[in-house]
């Protein structure tokens, strides 16, 4: 699992069967550090999240994983909120 930044929704009037009713948000990966770690993604949004949240999220194969359909197109899934990081000093 992964940290990121919500920074914004993906609008999409047409998209995979598999994922209507689904939201699209573009995320910023970011380290525990809250440092950004790369570029933007899209992910599947199957929590809720909305932009200005911290997020942690899933990539590759299991991202299709929390979704309740066997196969989709999908490459990162939002699995989870992140209300606080704490790190040891």
């Amino acid at each position: 699992m992964f940290f990121a930044d919500v920074i914004g929704t993906i609008w999409a009037t047409r998209k995979d069967e598999n994922l209507k009713g689904f939201k699209l948000q573009l995320i910023q990966p970011i380290t525990a550090k809250r440092e950004k770690a790369g570029t933007p993604i899209i992910a599947v949004d199957t929590v809720g999240a909305g932009p200005g949240e911290t997020v942690y999220y899933i990539t590759a194969r299991e991202a299709v994983i929390p979704l309740p359909v066997e196969m989709a197109p999908v490459d990162a899934s939002i699995v989870g909120i992140v209300d606080r990081i704490d790190l040891k000093s």
